[in-house]
């Protein structure tokens, strides 16, 4: 009898050890899910923010300025103003290329 009580003791006593192994072990889990879940939380803010940085780089008002101070380009005149069709016209090579 006294061999069965020590094998029940033995086994409750790691069957605590056990349980106390796993809390904290899970505890450690969810702070480690809650440290991911904020960052991701981060960068999402920051992915909006360069969504709206972008926006704003490739404004086309920004980029009309720019053409014009920096690179001092002007809109042409109405009489050099070339249009294309698309559709090669005969003799001509294919895409237009060669005119």
């Amino acid at each position: 009898m006294a061999r069965l009580n020590a094998l029940i003791v033995v086994l409750l006593v790691a069957s605590a050890l056990a349980a106390v192994s796993m809390q904290h072990q899970s505890r450690k889990l969810v702070a480690a899910i809650e440290r991911e879940q904020n960052r991701a939380r981060a960068l999402d803010v920051e992915w909006g923010q360069l969504q709206i940085e972008s926006g704003t780089w490739a404004a086309h008002a920004r980029v009309e300025k720019i053409a014009r101070e920096k690179l001092a380009m002007v809109t042409p005149q109405h009489q050099a103003l070339v249009t294309l069709d698309g559709m090669p016209t005969q003799g001509a090579a294919p895409g237009g290329i060669g005119r």
